[in-house]
């Protein structure tokens, strides 16, 4: 039998985030480290930046329209079923995800047209979201 799933605190960040492709030779630009969360991967394909939309200028090849819920950490390393906890709703209720960790936590961003769904999903399986003013 599968061990229960925790349920956790997740709080949903103000406004609307984009992830962002570009070459993977260019170099970090200015507008992709400003605000309250962004992140940034290169590898040897791309370099990746997620950040607020609003920042992103019009000639970036982007996807915009995430919605950003943070899981509230911090988690150990050795907590197995934290992130499968609340990406399992989401695809039980067919709603697309992007996924980002960090040292203490993890990001889960839903399109924002999915919001109330993704909210909806994941309060029926235990888990509570709260609002950032």
């Amino acid at each position: 039998m599968p061990a229960p799933r925790p349920a956790l605190t997740l709080s949903l960040l103000n406004g609307e985030y984009a992830v962002c492709r570009l070459s993977p030779a260019e170099p970090l630009p200015h507008w992709a480290t400003e605000g309250e969360f962004w992140t940034v991967s290169r590898t040897a394909e791309e370099l990746s930046v997620l950040c607020a939309a609003e920042q992103v200028p019009d000639a970036v090849q982007c996807q915009a329209g995430w919605a950003a819920l943070k899981l509230q950490g911090p988690f150990p390393f050795d907590v197995t079923g934290i992130l499968v906890s609340v990406l399992e709703p989401l695809r039980q209720a067919d709603i697309g995800i992007f996924a980002v960790s960090t040292f203490d936590t993890d990001y889960v961003l839903v399109p924002q047209e999915r919001l109330t769904g993704a909210l909806s999903a994941l309060e029926q399986a235990g888990h509570r979201v709260e609002s950032r003013e």
